[in-house]
């Protein structure tokens, strides 16, 4: 045991993380020279299109330190917000984490939060300056603000670079003399904490776990303490470039086990592994439960396709332990699933792996967040789709949830930042200048407000050098109302919102002229409305599509026009009554287009 070593990659989205991981793994030579890649260890194609990590991956390496062999477990992980589920798990599994700092950019929001996640893990963090062969490198400003931020001393800051590998033998030296061996007991029953799974078509679902006590032997009869259920260690094995069979996994290891467990209920992330004949008295404290932010419904685009939907959703959240879903029903789209997620990159993703690894087509509804709704009745209800919201005289109180908004950014940019979270309905709480170019700004603000598109705008505010990092915090009174929307006096649930009462005029308004653009012209004529219960607070009529009935009618009296105008009224008002309105796409996302 005390030549093992766990350790995670921690920093904010785009400080070099997967960049270190692929010189750490060259310079152990876990990685011949001939299958080596940029981003090696993001192995979707997703991850390598848009440059940013997903998913967390783990990989062991082999490392010769005065004359002894050590091994090395990395986990390299996401630095989105949106992903932090991700990194907390990760943090689960180690005893060390380096914090990546960009030379140029200096500690950014995800950074702090990260720091946090690891300290109070009780990490031992090792700070690594990234980046210093850049042209804006400002190495010593920098090294001040970590030196605040971790009361470390300036000469334990590892300068390096990824891209050139400069600094990672250094890295290497640390994380074998800073980090402490795992702590554990090799003769107790096994415990293995379940940290990480995904689904091999061929074998089953793989799991990812990492050995606190005991130690795991091959074909040893185990159970999953959380779900109860018995299987056979069929193979277990180290994680390298590939997978690589071993007879046991030692105490303070980490390994993947496969039993040909097909059903993807039966591996839940957190749970505990132990021995079937010497059970452990007790599981490992898992990690909290994920705490969705935004939900969604996501329905498939032909119905007949439910199914296959059902299947692709519970092998994707095998890979994806932050993905939670429950089905449901819409009138206007038929069966599909509210899904909740981290936020609207989150979503975004799991709907491009659905189209990409499933080839399902789904449509996505307008996304929110969870209201608590106190009827008149005294009754409690989360509600978390405008479909579910009871009507306007049976609520008594609605309550939103806020959350704790933390932003930092240049701080030319302060005045444009603060004036976006004022028209979010924010409350400024706090606000630090960390040098004198850089400040903090602390608000409370509604989520359902964050959801939108307030870290685009936010970016585009800064010129993209603001950070955002978030916490929920807790429910709090608001006067929000159920905006409905008719399509020819019928209601489309799919295309409701829940909104402020302050907004939902203007909301109504440029949702109605935004529909009116993108639902096509049929034949008959459509009302387009917005209402708030029974009352209709905005309208736009898209004109019918006409044939040229007065085309034969060249001079002649007028009666004979009216006559024939009359008559297609007539037939464009039977028409109406009894035609359906073709909805694309496109207009259920319309929303995510208001300004």
């Amino acid at each position: 045991m005390k030549h093992i070593r766990n350790f995670c990659i921690i920093a904010h989205i785009d400080h070099g993380k997967s960049t270190l991981a692929d010189r750490l793994l060259e310079f152990t030579k876990t990685v011949g020279a001939r299958d080596m890649q940029a981003q090696l260890l993001d192995d979707m194609d997703l991850e390598r299109e848009r440059g940013i990590t997903i998913k967390s991956h783990a990989i062991q390496m082999d490392y010769m330190h005065n004359g002894e062999k050590y091994t090395l477990n990395l986990i390299d992980t996401p630095g989105h917000v949106d992903f932090s589920y991700e990194v907390s798990r990760s943090i689960a599994a180690c005893e060390g984490a380096l914090l990546l700092v960009d030379a140029s950019q200096g500690t950014e929001a995800q950074t702090i939060s990260n720091l946090y996640l690891a300290m109070n893990n009780n990490l031992v963090i090792i700070p690594v300056l990234n980046k210093i062969d850049l042209p804006g490198a400002m190495p010593e400003e920098i090294k001040d603000e970590m030196v605040d931020l971790l009361g470390c001393e300036r000469d334990d800051i590892i300068p390096a670079s990824g891209k050139e590998g400069i600094g990672v033998p250094e890295i290497l030296a640390a994380i074998v003399e800073r980090i402490p061996p795992p702590k554990g007991d090799p003769n107790a029953p096994l415990q293995a904490l379940i940290f990480d799974s995904q689904f091999n078509s061929y074998r089953g679902i793989e799991v990812i776990f990492r050995v606190k006590n005991g130690s795991i032997q091959k074909g040893q009869k185990v159970k999953f303490m959380n779900t109860g259920k018995e299987y056979f260690a069929d193979e277990i094995g180290t994680l390298r470039l590939s997978q690589e069979p071993k007879d046991s996994i030692e105490c303070g290891d980490v390994g993947y086990l496969i039993s040909g467990i097909k059903v993807a209920k039966e591996v839940k992330v957190g749970d505990t592994i132990t021995s079937f004949d010497t059970p452990a008295k007790e599981a490992i404290q898992g990690f909290s439960e994920v705490k969705p932010m935004v939900f969604a419904g996501i329905y498939p685009v032909e119905t007949s396709e439910f199914e296959e939907l059902r299947e692709a959703m519970e092998k994707l959240q095998l890979n994806d332990a932050a993905l939670v879903w429950e089905p449901e029903t819409s009138a206007a789209l038929g069966f599909g699933f509210r899904c909740g997620f981290l936020g609207m990159l989150h979503m975004e993703i799991v709907q491009e792996r659905l189209e990409r690894e499933f080839d399902m087509t789904v449509i996505t509804t307008v996304p929110s967040v969870r209201f608590e709704v106190m009827t008149t009745k005294g009754e409690f209800m989360q509600v978390s789709a405008p479909s579910e919201m009871p009507e306007p005289n049976f609520i008594d109180t609605i309550e939103e949830p806020f959350i704790k908004a933390q932003i930092i950014t240049k701080a030319e940019y302060v005045g444009g930042i603060m004036s976006l979270c004022m028209d979010k309905r924010s409350i400024l709480k706090n606000q630090v200048y960390l040098t004198a170019d850089r400040v903090e700004l602390q608000f409370e603000m509604p989520l359902a407000e964050v959801v939108f598109d307030f870290f685009d705008k936010l970016k585009t505010i800064s010129r993209g050098y603001a950070s955002l990092d978030y916490e929920f915090m807790d429910n709090r009174e608001a006067d929000m109302v159920k905006l409905d929307v008719m399509l020819n006096g019928d209601r489309v649930d799919a295309l409701s919102a829940i909104v402020h009462r302050s907004k939902s005029y203007e909301w109504g308004r440029k949702l109605c002229e935004k529909l009116r653009e993108l639902i096509p012209r049929q034949q008959f004529e459509i009302a387009i409305q917005a209402a708030i219960g029974q009352k209709i607070i905005a309208r736009e009529t898209l004109s019918a599509l006409r044939k040229d009935v007065l085309a034969k009618c060249y001079g002649g009296d007028i009666s004979r026009k009216r006559k024939l105008l009359d008559k297609q009224k007539k037939g464009k008002k039977r028409m109406r009554q009894v035609g359906n309105v073709e909805i694309p796409q496109a207009a259920f996302m319309a929303v995510l287009k208001i300004n």
